[in-house]
């Protein structure tokens, strides 16, 4: 028996192949699914099942994909309604692989289809734990995501998870290897331990979902305290998922459609289309298409699209670095972002080649947003990290909106004098000052660096957040 992690760390998402003998089968896969056809055909196995855990809400399956190109069967948990051919797997039903077998354990909770298989070697031992989101490293999948489809409330979800974890997974050996569907940075859970592999016997020591002698209610009550509203792109996602989604392929062909300095023009004002700027903050800060909006490729950029980006079929023109055109509209495809009209031909510099104007925003460093704080104008100041990461400290008077909210909360800010903006590290300010700028803001500033380089120095003034 052999078992790969397949991990996205874009997506912090863990797909599996296992293969026995000369048969595999894939564990929520994502929608580009060559990946898994080559790893089959590497070890000369025929693709016999594709295994969900659940309609995914964060990333687009390839479930069908692999089904069409392989003939493999889809298999869901009970109570699972797709829009296509797939088999609905009974709670204990057992399916075999080469010479292992897998247990569907039917785990409601996270949403109300949700399944874990419990892999038994050749030998009938338990040995791993394909877990999905019913246990994450370090916590447990959320339980508010399938309220609507459901008509339960999270705490009535919460509960049935409660019940799951204690009949059908902690009753399992320690030595059981647990094989989560998302590591820490997805939305799917809050506590996530970075790492992406553990037994089953640490997670119950050190997980605070799996403690013995927790109650029923403070279960309910710790897994839904703090939970932030998900994503804007989550029920399109569990749609296509269960309806079905155009081929990989086709959205592909589309989004790379090469467009000079002229067409990208005329397609962006014919088409509503949203100017989506993909290189790092850096470089797009020295010169971009007005109006476009900055998701740097080098961070979490699906997320981030997802939570910032109104719609998934929301017209897209891509700006990117040379070279990463089939990176960028694979990522957008992979949350369900289709609608991509084409890229630039010859980036920005064809764009000024083309006499087309270009804009601009001012980076400053800690050092010189210090300088100007001494010696100038009062100015406003934006924080756009999470509430958990300004509870430590912040910069006095600074104006707290997580780029989550900003959208919402844009007429917090003045549009008369400057605005700085930082982040953690540089990456969000930037998103910021690019959706404020967009939106007529003229003098927005952006802090290089972020809160670290802030940090660093002396003649700056912190304080605890709450004071702010």
């Amino acid at each position: 028996m052999k078992i790969e992690q397949m991990y996205t760390g874009c997506l912090a998402h863990g797909a599996y192949y296992l293969q026995s003998a000369s048969e595999a089968a894939v564990v929520d896969p994502l929608r580009e699914v060559q990946p898994y056809l080559d790893r089959a055909r590497q070890d000369g196995a025929t693709l016999k099942y594709v295994l969900e855990t659940h309609f995914h809400a964060d990333f687009v399956s390839g479930h069908q994909a692999l089904a069409r190109k392989t003939g493999a069967t889809i298999v869901f948990g009970p109570t699972a309604r797709p829009g296509f051919a797939a088999h609905i797997a009974a709670d204990g039903e057992v399916l075999r692989v080469g010479r292992v077998t897998l247990e569907v354990l039917h785990t409601p909770g996270h949403t109300r289809e949700s399944v874990c298989y419990l892999v038994r070697d050749e030998a009938g031992r338990p040995a791993a734990l394909f877990s999905g989101d019913t246990l994450l490293l370090g916590d447990v999948g959320r339980p508010d995501l399938a309220q609507q489809a459901t008509g339960l409330s999270r705490e009535e979800l919460a509960g049935l998870l409660f019940d799951s974890l204690r009949t059908k997974i902690m009753p399992l050996p320690d030595a059981v290897t647990v094989y989560p569907g998302h590591g820490a940075g997805s939305a799917c859970g809050q506590r996530m331990s970075p790492d992406t592999v553990d037994t089953l016997g640490h997670q119950k020591s050190t997980n605070y979902a799996l403690r013995a002698d927790m109650s029923r209610a403070e279960f309910i009550r710790e897994v839904t305290a703090g939970l932030l509203p998900p994503p804007g792109y989550f029920p399109d996602n569990v749609r296509l998922n269960q309806e079905g989604s155009e081929d990989f392929d086709l959205v592909l062909r589309q989004g790379l459609t090469p467009l000079g300095p002229q067409a990208f023009a005329r397609e962006a004002v014919a088409r509503a289309a949203l100017i989506l700027d993909t290189r790092p903050a850096g470089v797009f800060t020295l010169g971009f298409i007005p109006g476009s909006l900055n998701i740097g490729l080098d961070g979490s950029f699906a997320p981030w699209v997802g939570a910032l980006v109104p719609g998934v079929g929301q017209p897209l023109l891509l700006v990117t670095a040379p070279g990463c055109q089939v990176e960028t509209v694979t990522r957008l495809a992979r949350i369900g972002y289709d609608n991509v009209l084409g890229y630039l031909v010859g980036g920005i510099a064809a764009w000024q080649r083309a006499g087309k104007p270009l804009d601009a925003i001012e980076s400053i460093s800690a050092a010189e947003f210090a300088r100007r704080q001494r010696t100038g104008p009062a100015a406003v100041v934006v924080d756009v990290r999470r509430a958990g990461e300004v509870a430590a400290s912040t910069l006095p008077r600074a104006l707290h909106i997580p780029l989550e909210s900003l959208g919402q909360r844009q007429h917090e800010i003045p549009r008369s004098g400057a605005v700085y903006v930082y982040c953690a590290g540089g990456y969000r300010s930037m998103v910021a000052a690019s959706m404020l700028r967009a939106r007529g803001w003229r003098n927005v500033v952006n802090i290089a660096g972020g809160y670290q380089a802030l940090r660093a120095v002396a003649e700056l003034p912190l304080e605890p957040a709450h004071l702010a």
